[in-house]
C-alpha cells in the first residue's frame, strides 16, 4: 500500500479539566482568586502542644477516637476496578482484603480464616479469583464472605457454615475512594462523606480516574506532621526551593471547608484572573486545587495528573504513606507515556526527599523537646483549622 492510500490512526486528544468542566463551587472559588501579589496574607500566631505529636497517649486517644471510629480513606477505587478482583492492604497496621465480587460490588474484609486466623490471600499485587481458599486448612469462601466449603466437615462436629464468615467492616466507594471503619464493633460513623466533597471528587473525575503510579513509604514522624506541608503554602517557595518553588512563590488561597473537608485554592506564580478564560484551556496549568480529605488524605491537582497521599499513623512516631498517581486515562501515547513517567520521577522526589523529609527532620527536632509549643502565622492559617476540628472529634464525649 503507498503513503498516499495508507490509513491515518487518529489519536483521541488528552482529556484535561477546564474551566467549563469544573462544578459551580470550584468555578465560584476560582473567581475569588486575587491576582498575584495583590493580597496580603492573613496575620495571626497560634500556637499548639508539641506533645500532641510525640506523647503515647495523645496517640492512642486519635487512634480511639478518629482512626477506628471514623469512616477512613483505604484507597481509590480505581485500584480495583474489574469484578473478581481481590488486593490486601496493611497500611493501618490491620491485614485488610478488598475484594471486588463479580456483580462489581466491593467489600472489605479483615484477611483473616475464620477457622484459625491464618492470612487468606499474600502479597500485595491485585489478584483475578473467583473464591478465596486458606492456604493452611483449605476453608474456602465466595467473594461476598461466605463460607461455602470446610475440608472434611465430617470432622467437625455441629458446625454452621453461616457461623464462619469472614468478619467484614463497613465501608463504602465515595467520591473514587474506598472509606471502611476499622472497628466492626463500633458504630459505623460516615457522617464525614458530604455531598459536597462528593461534587468535587467527581468533577475532577477521581471516580474513573487511571492508576498510572502508587508508592508506599514508612516515614519516622507523626502522621499530622506528614500532613502539615500540604496545608499551607508558607513552605512551597522555601523548601522547595531547588524543584517546584518557582512555579508558585507566596500566594493568596481561597479557603472554603466543604463538610469537615479542606479545599485550598490558588492560582500560580504572576496568577492574573483573566488567565482562567481562555477557552478550552487546561485549567490546572493556571490554578491548583490542593484538598485535606478528613481526616487524614490529601488531594492536589497538577496539569497532566492528580497526586492523592493517604497518612496512615503506626505510632506516634512513625506513619505509612500511600502515594498514588492518578491521570484521567491511561496514556495513549509515547509522548503522553514519557510526560507521565517524568511526572511521576519528579513528584515523588519533591514528595519524598522535600515534604517528607522536612517532616521527619521536624520529629527528631520535637523529640529533644526543645519546644512546648509549635506556632503558625497567617501563611499555615489552615493549620489550626484543622487541629480545631480534630481536637472536638479527640475530645469528644
Amino acid at each position: 500500500m503507498d503513503a498516499e492510500h495508507t490509513p491515518i490512526t487518529q489519536v483521541p486528544p488528552r482529556r484535561m479539566h477546564t474551566l467549563e468542566s469544573l462544578n459551580e463551587s470550584q468555578i465560584e472559588a476560582i473567581r475569588k482568586i486575587p491576582p498575584y501579589g495583590t493580597q496580603p496574607p492573613p496575620v495571626m500566631t497560634v500556637r499548639y502542644p508539641a506533645a500532641h505529636f510525640t506523647e503515647r497517649a495523645r496517640f492512642e486517644q486519635e487512634r480511639d477516637t478518629v482512626f477506628r471510629k471514623m469512616a477512613v480513606p483505604i484507597m481509590p477505587s480505581a485500584r480495583i476496578s474489574q469484578p473478581g478482583t481481590a488486593i490486601t492492604h496493611h497500611g493501618y497496621g490491620m491485614a485488610l482484603l478488598l475484594v471486588r465480587d463479580k456483580a462489581g460490588t466491593l467489600r472489605v474484609f479483615l484477611n483473616a480464616c475464620q477457622h484459625k486466623g491464618a492470612k487468606l490471600v499474600e502479597g500485595c499485587a491485585l489478584q483475578k479469583l473467583s473464591r478465596i481458599t486458606c492456604p493452611y486448612h483449605s476453608w474456602t469462601y465466595g467473594l461476598d464472605g461466605s463460607l461455602i466449603a470446610i475440608a472434611r466437615q465430617d470432622a467437625f462436629e455441629a458446625v454452621n457454615k453461616a457461623d464462619f464468615n469472614l468478619a467484614e467492616l463497613p465501608s463504602r466507594e465515595f467520591g473514587g475512594l474506598i472509606w471502611a471503619c476499622l472497628d466492626r464493633d463500633a458504630e459505623p460513623d460516615f457522617s464525614a462523606l458530604v455531598p459536597e466533597i462528593e461534587a468535587d471528587l467527581v468533577s475532577l473525575d477521581i471516580p474513573t480516574a487511571h492508576v498510572y503510579g502508587h508508592r508506599a513509604f514508612n516515614l519516622k514522624a507523626n502522621w499530622k506532621l506528614v500532613l502539615e506541608p500540604f496545608m499551607e503554602s508558607y513552605h512551597v517557595p522555601r523548601l522547595h526551593a531547588a524543584s517546584i518553588g518557582s512555579l508558585f512563590g507566596d500566594v493568596t488561597r481561597v479557603i472554603d471547608l466543604l463538610g469537615p473537608h479542606q479545599r485550598k485554592t490558588a492560582g500560580k506564580v504572576n496568577f492574573q484572573p483573566d488567565m482562567v478564560d481562555i477557552p478550552g484551556e487546561n485549567i490546572h496549568k493556571t490554578v491548583t486545587f490542593a484538598y485535606q480529605l478528613f481526616p487524614n488524605a490529601v488531594l492536589i491537582t497538577s496539569p497532566y495528573y492528580i497526586s492523592l497521599m493517604i497518612l496512615m499513623p503506626v505510632s506516634e512516631r512513625e506513619t505509612n504513606v500511600d502515594y498514588y498517581m492518578l491521570t484521567l486515562e491511561a496514556p495513549q501515547t509515547e509522548k503522553a507515556e514519557e510526560v507521565a513517567a517524568r511526572s511521576l520521577e519528579l513528584i515523588l522526589k519533591v514528595f519524598g526527599e522535600e515534604d517528607f523529609r522536612a517532616a521527619e527532620i521536624s520529629q527528631e527536632g520535637l523529640e529533644s523537646k526543645a519546644l512546648r509549643y509549635m506556632t503558625y502565622g497567617g501563611m499555615e492559617n489552615t493549620i489550626p483549622m484543622y487541629y480545631k476540628q480534630l481536637d472536638s472529634c479527640v475530645e469528644a464525649p
